[in-house]
């Protein structure tokens, strides 16, 4: 791939490098503990719950790790506080605004505010804040995000240890 076209290339003016490119199977290597463990938690939500969408952003922390696990976005400290914060943010406004556009709005401006404020900013914790304030039914979400939060935070380290892995089995 060209390193014009990379999309892991840092914007111009940025001062940081952009994760190298691996060849096909360490780019599969790499992907491969991120996704299976999406799946897992996919599996633990549908035997205990039916809310789907309420772990959407996990995902897409998930695929934040792959691409770039090396970034403060995706540190542990970041992931853990932001995630947690909105869906917590996301718990309260519903408890006082109810399920609706109100109680999602307000939810998404806090956390936001949030992660700016403690330094700790994740994007897909967005999202949380927005599934926590839209929240169907009456089962626990919190303790259920709570427990896939925690199989995302082993997402992390096994990125970091695949990183380490790769590079090592690159170099030689």
């Amino acid at each position: 791939m060209s390193q014009k076209r990379s999309s892991l290339k840092p914007l111009q003016g940025a001062n940081r490098n952009f994760r190298r490119r691996l060849n096909l199977k360490g780019e599969i290597a790499l992907v491969t503990a991120p996704t299976v463990i999406v799946l897992l938690v996919m599996a633990l939500v549908e035997a205990l719950s039916q809310q789907r969408l309420l772990f959407a952003s996990l995902a897409s922390s998930a695929f934040l790790i792959y691409l770039d696990p090396l970034h403060g976005t995706n540190a542990v400290r970041t992931l853990i506080l932001a995630q947690t914060m909105a869906a917590s943010i996301g718990f309260i406004t519903y408890s006082i605004f109810g399920n609706g556009y109100i109680s999602g709005g307000i939810a998404m401006v806090i956390a936001i505010a949030f992660m700016i404020f403690f330094d700790a900013m994740h994007p897909p914790a967005v999202a949380t804040s927005l599934s926590f304030a839209f929240k169907a039914g009456n089962v626990s979400n919190l303790f259920l995000f709570a427990l896939a939060l925690g199989i995302t935070v082993l997402l992390v380290g096994l990125e970091r240890y695949a990183l380490w892995l790769l590079s090592h089995y690159t170099e030689g």
